[in-house]
């Protein structure tokens, strides 16, 4: 049997654009004693559409509901956090949230599934470049750059 952290965990994450910045959440790697930053969403459940999972997540981690929501492309994200191996199939989507007060928060306060809170902010594609904290998964920046100039 494969141990849990060995597996392929297949997940939808969600970009939210405004101007431009994305929406994302802070994490921090201790071992690496690093900041880096996601776009929100998390993993699909058995049974569950990408989709499904992305308005679920987002509901739980935000309170949010998402309009003008459509599939953009998958990636695939091999990466290590806190010293263990990771390796998922994302599901990306874009999506406008259906409250537009959102868009006027600088920050905001996220939950876990267990009610760990953390921190949810506009942050401009910019900060990124440049060897500043990374923008997971990797290739995201680049994506989302080459979007926006038409390359």
């Amino acid at each position: 049997m494969i141990e849990a952290h060995k597996r392929i965990r297949p997940i939808a994450l969600c970009v939210i654009r405004r101007d431009d910045a994305v929406l994302v959440f802070e994490g921090y790697d201790p071992l690496k004693d690093q900041v880096f930053y996601r776009p929100l969403g998390g993993g699909i459940e058995f049974g569950e559409t990408s989709e499904q999972a992305i308005r679920r997540e987002m509901r739980e981690e935000l309170g949010a509901e998402l309009v003008n929501l459509r599939y953009w492309r998958t990636m695939e994200n091999i990466f290590t956090f806190d010293g263990r191996s990771g390796h998922e199939i994302v599901l990306l989507y874009e999506g406008d949230l259906a409250d537009p007060s959102f868009y006027d928060k600088p920050t905001m306060i996220g939950h876990e599934d267990n009610g760990d809170p953390f921190k949810v902010l506009w942050k401009p594609l910019v900060d990124f470049q440049d060897g500043r904290p990374p923008l997971y998964p990797d290739g995201l920046l680049e994506l989302l750059t080459q979007d926006l100039t038409g390359f």
